[in-house]
């Protein structure tokens, strides 16, 4: 690796907690990591789909099931109780990190970010929106936030409106002054594009739907992992977010909404766990947020959650955002130097930690297998953004993103390998 220059965290140090990191990769897939024939150290470019996860919290993992595996709120023996505080301690956590003053009461977890879309849209949606009424989302929108509100509208008979972007991947904000009016009930806009890299104003839009008696749903996947978030000074009614793209571990995600707001919802999910009493006839609802929380939680992630939290704290997201964005820049200006690469989105100075291109000539997918075979794990194909690549004329596009533990040595390889792409389609 490149010797250690002025990065905003220690990289270094920080690659040491990713043993992943260490791994050669191209032989036989049915045997990671050993055989002669992994020659390729790994190159990691795909944090935007899932990061890696530290030694840290995969011990706080570890320690769980050895030491207090249990179910939670359920049990009056030792074992329970000690699961129940960490996992309650998980929501109090979780809440402290995204600046929410109401504590675990305004923190459900999920399974993921869309699965807290699914809750905010059934548990609210089918209630609220009615023909006439409108939902105002973007063009870049993740399909998570896309088609759930797109068929929670045809249901409903409410219609769903798009936020135009313009030539720089920026939406247009007159626009959106225009589709959000006295109709609009909702606006769900993604914090940050996970395939242009837009970090969008979502405190601005959060006016606008305030100013018209809407609410506005923030899809912070690629936001919360990335840099600080304070849902209370963004003025979000809903935000969500996922563990595995933050050093965390996948199965488990987080919806914040406002308590008012909460408390008025009814449940998405029916179960065990999230009733207070139940007769043949009718069910009363737990308290928040457990009402959101049907059947057995994930204990185990939400304690690998909260783990994976104090590591980012440790670090500093001011720092994790300054690394991001430095390498982001960076690969930007080196993509940029060729005639034949496309680049989507904003410049290299005004984007989250992602760049996405296509190289004239090669398939998303053909590039990505070649990158493969240099070791460079990227991602290739729509992003889960079909319409946004319509818009673009685009049918895939190739996605580099970076996390704490990337270089600028690791985007050289990137550059390097497209060299290789360009060699064998020549």
């Amino acid at each position: 690796m490149e010797v250690q220059e002025s990065y905003p965290v220690d990289v270094d140090s920080l690659r040491a907690d990713f043993p992943i990191l260490q791994r050669k990769v191209g032989g036989d897939i049915s045997t990671p990591g050993e055989g002669d024939d992994d020659t390729v150290p790994l190159v990691y470019l795909d944090n935007a789909a899932t990061s890696h996860t530290p030694d840290q919290v995969v011990d706080a993992i570890a320690d769980y099931y050895r030491e207090y595996n249990s179910n939670v709120h359920r049990g009056i023996h030792h074992l329970s109780q000690e699961a129940s505080v960490a996992y309650e301690e998980a929501h109090d956590r979780v809440a402290e990190f995204i600046g929410a003053s109401g504590g675990r009461e305004e923190v459900a977890f999920t399974k993921n970010t869309t699965e807290a879309m699914n809750t905010v849209a059934y548990a609210w949606g089918l209630d609220e929106l009615g023909p006439g009424d409108s939902v105002v989302l973007t063009e870049m929108e993740h399909h998570a936030s896309l088609v759930t509100w797109q068929q929670i509208a045809k249901r409903t008979g409410a219609e769903a409106r798009y936020i135009r972007i313009d030539e720089d991947g920026r939406l247009d904000m007159e626009h959106a002054k225009e589709l959000i009016d006295d109709s609009t009930k909702m606006v769900s806009v993604v914090h940050i594009s996970n395939t242009l890299g837009t970090v969008n104003p979502v405190s601005d839009l959060a006016d606008m739907a305030h100013d018209v008696g809407a609410y506005i749903f923030v899809d912070g996947a690629q936001s919360v992992p990335t840099r600080p978030v304070d849902v209370e000074a963004i003025d979000a009614d809903f935000y969500a977010f996922s563990g595995h793209k933050m050093c965390g571990p996948t199965g488990i995600g987080a919806l914040y909404g406002k308590r008012d707001l909460l408390d008025e919802m009814q449940p998405y999910h029916y179960g065990g766990s999230m009733i207070r009493r139940v007769t043949f006839d009718d069910a009363t609802w737990e308290d928040l947020p457990w009402k959101f929380e049907a059947g057995t939680p994930p204990i185990a992630q939400g304690v690998g959650l909260a783990a994976a939290i104090e590591y980012l704290d440790d670090i500093g997201m001011e720092n994790v955002q300054a690394h991001e964005e430095l390498l982001a820049e960076y690969a930007y200006d080196r993509l940029n130097e060729f005639d034949d690469i496309e680049i989507y989105g904003p410049p290299g100075d005004d984007r989250g930690g992602l760049v996405s291109f296509n190289l004239d000539g090669v398939h998303a997918h053909d590039l990505s297998s070649i990158l493969n075979e240099q070791g460079v794990a990227i991602r290739a194909g729509d992003h889960c953004t079909q319409p946004l690549h319509d818009k673009l004329g685009a049918a895939a596009s190739t996605r580099a993103s970076f996390y704490i533990y990337n270089t600028k040595a690791e985007v050289d390889k990137l550059v390097d390998g497209l060299e290789v792409a360009r060699d064998l389609f020549a």
